[in-house]
This record gives structure tokens, sequence and C-alpha cells, in this order.
């Protein structure tokens, strides 16, 4: 593993870093009057940052993965409500298109999605299907010349936002498991029999906006089944590996900026005849959230490593056959080998970063003390923001049995 940048990368990293200072007011009046920030879409697109990871031929940058992981980490400052944009945009939109979707859906869609004219979303979680997608209740039905589907979704982010949702459903009247019965589809979202209704009220991560979804004998074209019949479940599962690792990279944002916003106020901020900074206690919170960054930051970089090492063999398989989709699924032990370590890694990640993301806004906002307790500081908003990384994209308590499961075996699976 390298952990240099190449100067073209650095050059890119630069960009992200000057629009991420221009949005940022921006952000922070839209997250007091808890509205999307429509600039984001114009100002990260003349970088191209809407297509970080996708394919030049479909009008992305084509950059690695550990490359848009390190833009997300960016973007992570800024809030995990802006990185949130991004990682149900590109990680469980995009990235799923461009490894799932056949030629003609990828030639039709990515254009757009790359460019900001569409944007992704990602439908999975129900209101009694969280945890375990495989008890999703949303359905569908095969009419021979379309699917037609029925059921509800919540909690989508940009759901009100999205011209393309990328929505799982199960069977009416499918044999065999559960699992082995759930498809995946290309919705968009101006067909007719959706409704989509914005989920307010919420604690933290105002400027997302998360959706309740609701599909009423909503007519969906054959062509646009991603991947293969019964595959849904299988496809969620991968997108979640890039979700959890964008998760995990954006919430060391959080942690450089809380970092940053401690230092410069225990610097200038005086308490009994000293600056805070000279404080032992205080010393000791800034200590922790710099080994709260440090620790975490090296298990995403591995991770994204691993991650890349997956990508480039479905790439490779891809090349050489035609079947690559069912080479992926049937049997083929280097695949299984690489897709499990990139999910065990990515949950690590995840789990270790956002509750070190959580303590973190946690440190800071007592740094700060009465400060901190309103949304304009900055931290204050980590704060808020950062509970919700702790449950979504699977909660850590799940994600520990998870981590268990993974060097126990699927007998002794918890879950």
């Amino acid at each position: 593993m390298s952990f240099e940048i190449s100067r073209k990368q650095e050059r890119f990293l630069k960009e992200v870093d000057e629009i991420c200072k221009i949005i940022r007011p921006f952000e922070e009046e839209c997250y007091l009057k808890e509205t999307f920030n429509k600039k984001i879409i114009s100002e990260f697109n003349k970088i191209g940052m809407l297509g970080c990871p996708i394919a030049r031929k479909y009008g992305g940058l084509g950059y690695d993965i550990p490359t848009y992981l390190l833009a997300i980490e960016r973007l992570g400052e800024e809030g995990n409500s802006l990185r949130t944009f991004f990682s149900a945009h590109i990680s469980i939109g995009e990235m799923i298109l461009q490894t799932w979707g056949n030629q003609e859906q990828q030639k039709r869609y990515l254009p757009y999605t790359t460019t900001g004219k569409n944007i992704m979303a990602f439908a999975l979680t129900e209101p009694t299907a969280g945890s375990d997608p495989s008890s999703i209740a949303t359905s569908f039905e095969d009419r021979g010349d379309h699917f037609v589907i029925n059921g509800k979704k919540h909690w989508i982010g940009n759901g009100s936002v999205a011209d393309l949702i990328t929505t799982y459903a199960k069977e009416i009247g499918g044999t065999g498991s559960n699992s082995k019965n759930i498809s995946a589809f290309l919705i968009e979202t101006d067909s007719r029999g959706i409704r989509i209704r914005e989920m307010k009220n919420k604690i933290g991560m105002l400027t997302v906006k998360n959706a309740e979804i609701s599909f009423h004998n909503c007519i969906v074209p054959k062509k646009n089944l991603l991947g293969q019949k019964g595959q849904g479940l299988n496809i969620a599962y991968s997108a979640l590996i890039d979700g959890r690792l964008s998760v995990a990279a954006g919430a060391i944002g959080v942690m450089k900026d809380c970092l940053n916003e401690s230092v410069s106020h225990a610097k200038t901020r005086v308490q009994h005849g000293s600056f805070l900074a000279k404080k032992q206690l205080i010393q000791r919170h800034i200590a922790k959230i710099i080994l709260n960054m440090e620790r975490s930051r090296w298990l995403i970089y591995r991770a994204a490593f691993i991650r890349q090492k997956l990508q480039n063999y479905i790439e490779g398989l891809k090349m050489r056959d035609d079947r690559w989709q069912l080479k992926m699924t049937r049997n083929n032990r280097e695949y299984s080998v690489l897709r499990a370590e990139a999910d065990n890694l990515s949950a690590i990640a995840k789990f270790s970063a956002s509750n070190a993301a959580f303590n973190t806004s946690d440190r800071a906002v007592q740094i700060f003390g009465s400060f901190a307790y309103k949304k304009t500081n900055r931290v204050a908003r980590h704060f808020l923001d950062s509970r919700a990384i702790t449950i979504y994209e699977g909660t850590n308590e799940v994600l520990e049995l998870k981590i268990a499961s993974h060097v126990l075996g699927e007998r002794f699976r918890a879950y």
C-alpha cells in the first residue's frame, strides 16, 4: 500500500477544498433554514465531483476509490448532511449502476447523473425493515412486458430531490427464500404511481432531504431491472460496502473540523486566568480527538485499498466474460473472498469512525461549553449529525455482530 498521492490527485483534492470553502456559508444558512442547498450541484459540477469515481466515457472523472474517499473526507468537514448527499448520489447510486447496470442503462443514465442533471437515491429501508432488509414488504409483480411495484420506503436520502431511485422489492408469489425473491429496479421519480413526501422534524442532518416514498401500482419497464432477477439483495449488500466506506471517510472530515474548531477556541478563550489550551482536561479532550481521528483514518485507507482490489477484479471479469454477473454470484471463489474482505473491513471502518466522530463532536461541544449549545456553532451541528451515522448504513450494534460472524462463520451468525 502506498499513501502517496499523485499531482493529479492533489490538484483535484485542492479543487474540492476550494469549492467547499465557497459552499460553506450557503450550507450553514441552509442548515438553519432546514432547506436543501441547491448550490452544491452547480458548484461541485464545475470540478466533476458528481461523477468522481465514474468512468470518463459516461462523463465522470474516472478516479479510483481511494481518491474518491479522500474527496469525501474533505466534504465531511462541511458536515454529514452535505456528505450524505454525495454518498446517496454516488456511493449507493452511480457506483452501483456502473457495476451492476447493463450498457444500455449506463449510457441512458450515467451521462446525466455525472453532470448533475439527474440526482440519484437508494430506496431499501422501510417502516418495518431496517437492519433486516430481507424482510422488506414492498412488492413487485411481473406482468410480461413490465413490472408493477407497490409498497412504501422511508428515510430515503436525496428522496425528495432525486430523479432516479434504485428501489428494492420482493416478488409476489416468488419461490425459494425471501432473499432470492428480491430484485432491484431503476425507477424514475416522474413515473406514474409514485408519491414522495419529505420527512421533517429531524434532530440533525438538516440539509439532506430524506423522504417517504410510496408506490401505488407503479409501472416499471422491463429494461429498468437492475442486474438479474432475484439479485436484488446481493446488489443492495454490495451498495452498502461503498455506503459504509463513504460514511467512515466523511467521519474523518467531521473529526478534523471538530479538532480545528476546538484548537482555535481553546487558544483564544480565557477562563480562571489562563487560556483553555493550557488546561490539562482540555488537552486531554484534544488528545482523544486526535487519537479518534488517526485510529479511524488507517482503517478506512486499508478498507479502500481492498475495495479497489475488488473493483479491479470486477472490471477485469467484465472485459473477459459477457456472463460476468453470473460469474460474480456462482461459486466464484476469488470474487467471494475479495468481497467478503471488503465487506468486513468496511463494517469495521464505519463502526469505528462513526462512533469516533460522535465521541469527538461530544468532546468538542464540551470544550466550547455553552457556546456550542446553538446550531449556529459548527461543532454543535457535527454533534447533531454524527448521531445519525451510528444508525444508518447498518446500525453499529448490527455491525458488531457482523464483524464477529466474519470470524465465527455463518453457522454462528446472531442476526
